[in-house]
């Protein structure tokens, strides 16, 4: 299969547009169920409202979906690779404040993880009402059993039922061009809505029609998908398959238009409106299709929240959980404190909300910020890494804050509906700035020392018999990136109280790439036999297994008859063939010496406090706890200056 000098495939197949379809659209291929029945309401059926409505959602399309995601966002590949943190990574080192809109869009994205499966949904599941002897069936069990069961089979993977993704969503896309176009053939005269004068007479001339961008912004909250999902299947299949989605998307709504202004009477009245354009003899596996396409949409959205998490770890924004590997295929993870967090979520909102109609007016207000910290993100890579031309820049960037402003302030009025829903996203925004810029400050206070400067004391205690050894192989976890620098830290952890005595002294650099899934590693041999620097450098999409490596490393250099390790002992024993070796990890706490200003005693303490909650150093480096020795240094990070203690002097009485 040809392959793009990114490695993603390029070469183009009815295979490789079924998997976009399946993965891409979930989320944006299922917003008919709801986003023009958001904009009518309950309000009267006029020719403005609903031409105006459908107008507006055909513009939003065209400007937030084709232009500004299909055309600009998927240039912002990064190894094939799509998403804020990918972009990020892209552009963080022209400017330090750009880790302010990562956050923030990545909070709102993993926000939109708890109200988007529920709605999509029960909007699905509430097609039964409308079948002839289950007009007052309960739909909130059916949707919390259907989430629920959703949720359980991710801890094992979904990569068989994942082939069936595809067609059926293709049966799905194309189910929304039939039951489009059918209502279009009979009353084709809706097609004027596409015109940009309908969407101006409804936000201008409409009483408070500006307001109803709140619900048209609901035709394109699945946009963000279409960048996060670029590993997935490439840009060119991405860009192809959206013509085939946005025309079926396109006739549905109009087909639905028709319905509304020749057969909807003066109301909805609580009607379903897409499935009131079925025919009633279709109404059956029409749910059953919208049902099934629903879920598909949610997997694919907690699938991306896996990912989304996984990448805050490997750039410090997420404090570190356990990631599973459900299956051997790349990229496929599970984490289980997500998984329940998400659950738990979308069990209360439905549980909340009772309906879609009442979700509707709760949705939409977090994924707008998230297309706004985008457009910043994208702005910086198009002027710094495809440096395009400033002005053309700033054009597109009024262009979007314009049309992103619009939907921002419109749904801006949700937030009354949404009130508890924001303690879940100050939960995770200031996860991310606590890990983030507490990082930042414990950095700081690392100390590197020249490495070179201590050989000699390495080597003497390396050869000193009166020492009891502590491994053949020392293993030293590092920071420092320069190759002949180390923490002080670990200079003292050899040196001092009980000197560890070791054949070869082991120091490895775990260096995170820009890319997503670079796996490679350079040795430096700083004494021979003695002191070797190794630094591996992983992608920030693979979860390390640090042990793993470090035994390849060594079989590697064994068996290339490199640094003489294939003729020195290794530990090893007739007992035993396993080497030697013992990982040292040191870990800081937090010193009572300590005296903080506001924001910094704040965030270290609250780092702290997540770091405890969060997984172990050994289990986030992948590395065996048999093996591993925690060392704990204090953190000072503003000693106390002055300390009032005075020393009592007792006179003896005279005699």
């Amino acid at each position: 299969m040809e392959k793009s000098k990114n490695g993603i495939n390029s070469k183009i197949t009815a295979a490789s547009l079924l998997v976009a379809l399946g993965i891409i659209y979930g989320d944006i291929g299922t917003s008919p169920l709801y986003a023009l029945r958001a904009v009518i309401g309950e309000r009267e059926i006029t020719e403005t409202l609903v031409l105006g409505g459908v107008s507006c959602i055909f513009w939003t399309l065209v400007l937030q979906t084709t232009i500004k995601y299909v055309w600009l966002t998927l240039k912002a590949d990064n190894a094939g690779e799509g998403g804020i943190f990918s972009l990020y990574a892209l552009v963080r080192r022209y400017g330090k404040w750009l880790a302010i809109p990562t956050i923030l869009g990545a909070t709102t994205l993993l926000a939109d993880g708890i109200i988007t499966p529920p709605i999509s949904v029960a909007s699905a599941v509430e097609g039964l009402e409308m079948v002839k002897g289950l007009e007052h069936i309960p739909t909130v069990p059916i949707v919390i059993v259907i989430l629920s069961l959703l949720f359980f089979f991710q801890r094992f993977g979904t990569h068989k039922i994942g082939r069936v993704f595809g067609p059926v969503m293709a049966i799905w896309f194309a189910m929304l061009f039939i039951l489009g176009i059918s209502q279009i053939i009979r009353f084709p005269s809706v097609i004027k809505a596409l015109s940009p004068h309908y969407a101006y007479e409804l936000l201008v001339n409409y009483p408070h029609g500006f307001w109803l961008l709140g619900a048209v912004f609901l035709c394109t909250t699945g946009a963000e998908a279409l960048y996060s999902d670029l590993g997935h299947c490439g840009k060119k299949n991405i860009r192809i398959t959206w013509m085939f989605v946005k025309v079926c998307l396109i006739s549905c709504y109009l087909g639905q238009a028709a319905w509304l202004l020749n057969e909807g009477g003066t109301a909805l009245d609580g009607r379903n409106l897409f499935y009131e354009i079925m025919p009633d003899w279709f109404l059956i596996p029409g749910i059953i299709i919208a049902t099934v396409a629903t879920v598909i949409a949610s997997q694919a959205l907690i699938s991306g929240s896996y990912t989304l998490i996984s990448e805050a770890m490997n750039l410090n924004f997420w404090t570190r959980v356990a990631v599973r590997q459900p299956s051997n295929i790349k990229g496929q993870i599970y984490i289980p404190s997500v998984n329940n967090i998400l659950w738990a979520g979308c069990i209360l909102m439905i549980v909340y909300f009772q309906s879609s109609t009442h979700m509707e007016a709760a949705y939409g207000f977090s994924i707008t910020i998230a297309m706004m910290m985008t457009t910043i993100l994208l702005c910086y890579f198009l002027i710094y890494r495809l440096k395009w031309n400033k002005f053309l820049v700033f054009g597109l960037l009024i262009l979007f804050a314009t049309v992103e402003i619009s939907f921002f302030i419109a749904n801006v009025a949700k937030i009354k509906e949404r009130w508890m829903f924001l303690f879940f996203e100050l939960f995770i925004f200031m996860t991310m700035y606590v890990w983030f810029f507490a990082r930042k400050i414990n950095n700081r206070f690392t100390k590197f020392v020249d490495l070179g400067q201590f050989v000699p004391q390495i080597k003497e205690l390396s050869s000193d018999q009166d020492i009891p050894k502590f491994a053949t192989h020392l293993v030293y976890l590092t920071k420092a990136n320069h190759r002949h620098q180390i923490e002080e830290k670990i200079i003292k952890s050899i040196f001092s109280k009980n000197p560890k005595k070791a054949d070869v002294y082991w120091f490895l650099h775990i260096n995170r790439t820009e890319e997503p899934y670079t796996l490679s590693y350079n040795i430096s041999e700083l004494v021979d036999d003695k002191v070797i620097k190794v630094n591996i450098n992983i992608g920030f999409r693979i979860q390390p297994k640090t042990e793993l490596y470090f035994k390849k490393i060594m079989q590697d250099l064994v068996n290339c008859k490199e640094l003489n390790l294939h003729i020195r002992p290794d530990g090893s024993s007739k007992y035993n063939n396993e080497p030697d070796f013992k990982f040292v990890i040191i870990e800081k706490f937090l010193s009572v010496e300590n005296e903080f200003a506001l924001r910094e005693g704040v965030l270290l303490n609250s780092y702290f406090f997540l770091k405890r909650l969060g997984q172990s150093d050994e289990a986030a480096f992948g590395l065996d706890k048999s093996d591993v020795v925690i060392e704990h240094t204090p953190l000072v990070y503003q000693p106390v200056s002055k300390i009032d203690l005075k020393r009592e002097i007792k006179t003896q009485p005279i005699l």
